[in-house]
């Protein structure tokens, strides 16, 4: 069991948390799709923060013993799938990315042919 104290510490910390997040998001340092990973991770903490006997329940249905090493075991879980999920975008970014680099470098070898051929066609004028 949470001691009281410990409980409001960890819901103002909830709290500040989800304002960190939308402060960022006003500010445009988050896109809204992205924001939402961490919204659902706030909402697990504060879940969590609220019930705590619920991790207490989901770690004894895996058959962990110590609080403390399920809790440690989840929070790992929890991180690799962020990274997961950030890595996924990172990636989806860069593939974007090239594409946009190589358009760019089709259309401004055109614009070059084209300036070419007009300088050409002046010049035989």
């Amino acid at each position: 069991m949470i001691p009281s104290h410990l409980r409001v510490t960890l819901i103002i910390v909830v709290v500040s948390y989800f304002l960190v997040i939308l402060y960022f998001l006003k500010q445009k340092a988050l896109n809204l799709k992205y924001t939402l990973l961490w919204l659902v991770a706030g909402g697990v903490m504060g879940i969590l923060v609220v019930v705590p006997e619920l991790l207490t329940r989901l770690i004894r249905i895996f058959g962990i013993q110590d609080n403390m090493n399920g809790l440690f075991l989840f929070c790992i879980g929890f991180i690799i799938l962020i990274l997961l999920s950030l890595t996924s975008i990172a990636s989806r970014q860069n593939r974007k990315l090239r594409t946009l680099t190589q358009e760019l470098a089709i259309l401004d070898k055109r614009v070059r042919d084209l300036e070419r051929d007009c300088a050409a066609a002046h010049d035989q004028e």
